[in-house]
């Protein structure tokens, strides 16, 4: 029997260009961006939690520069480039897809990115993607390049637990609305504050659970990592935790070793750690 793949990375990967074609505050702290373009036509959707590098032009840059190679060597193009030179590069997934047959601006295809922004009052410095996010205007060229899927269940897991912070919410989001009907179990997602709250499908057999932090200077992730800590639940049969890497770590820890589920059926992963710039 073949051994499955930790992750699903996609088919073919190469750089493809994209325009901003809108921007809006869907909530307190999160800012949808639109892009779109021709090269998105060749994207392949996976749906669930994919996930892309997103390469953004600085202020200071009067073009985005990018590497040419789509191997690993691309990174290492990267680093060479002079630091005046060099372009952003974050993490992010893809909140919504629409095809050319959709597509609300244009006739090219789309994907929606949902930046988290934090304030001064939350304790959590905004970074350099967050603040282009907060102030793009419609035109700006931005690239990505596509990296797949992090949630990779058994084809029959039905039994599934989520667990994230305002990070991790397109994430779920996607994973939830990728889901199959019989799919069942929990997700618990901590955000913010209660606007930060979204509406999206969610299978009928599948609690979410939202944690709205009552204080802005708690730290973030710490009243997901209690709440799973006290929740009575079956043992899932795949778990996927992200967000602020205490909160992936602790609940992997507490699932493995308390609740004894196998480490090939949890898949973590720390977005962003407490006191570095988030975003």
């Amino acid at each position: 029997m073949a051994k499955r793949s930790k992750y699903v990375k996609p088919e073919n990967r190469e750089f493809l260009h994209a325009r901003v074609l809108g921007s809006k505050q869907i909530s307190t702290h999160f800012v949808r961006v639109t892009i779109g373009g021709p090269d998105l036509h060749s994207y392949t959707s996976l749906g669930f939690d994919q996930w892309f590098r997103l390469f953004l032009r600085t202020h200071e840059q009067s073009e985005l520069r990018i590497p040419t190679a789509t191997s690993k060597l691309w990174y290492a193009q990267y680093l060479a480039m002079s630091k005046a030179t060099r372009p952003v590069i974050r993490n992010y997934t893809v909140r919504s897809y629409r095809s050319a047959e959709t597509a609300l601006h244009g006739d090219t295809p789309e994907i929606d990115i949902d930046f988290v922004c934090h304030g001064s009052a939350d304790g959590v410095a905004a970074g350099p993607a967050s603040t282009w996010a907060q102030s793009v205007s419609p035109g700006e060229e931005v690239a990505l390049l596509d990296e797949g899927l992090i949630h990779n269940p058994l084809p029959d897991a039905r039994n599934l637990l989520l667990v994230g912070d305002e990070s991790a919410l397109p994430a779920i989001a996607g994973i939830l609305e990728s889901s199959p009907d019989d799919a069942r179990g929990h997700a618990f997602v901590e955000v913010p504050d209660a606007d930060d709250i979204q509406e999206f499908r969610v299978p009928e057999g599948m609690t979410l659970t939202w944690l709205p932090r009552q204080d802005p200077h708690d730290r973030p992730g710490t009243l997901a990592l209690d709440t799973v800590r006290a929740a009575e639940f079956d043992v899932p049969e795949y778990a996927f935790v992200a967000g602020e890497q205490a909160l992936a770590s602790g609940v992997r820890r507490l699932l493995v070793t308390e609740r004894g589920m196998p480490k090939t059926e949890v898949a973590f992963t720390g977005f962003w750690r407490h006191g570095h710039a988030a975003g």
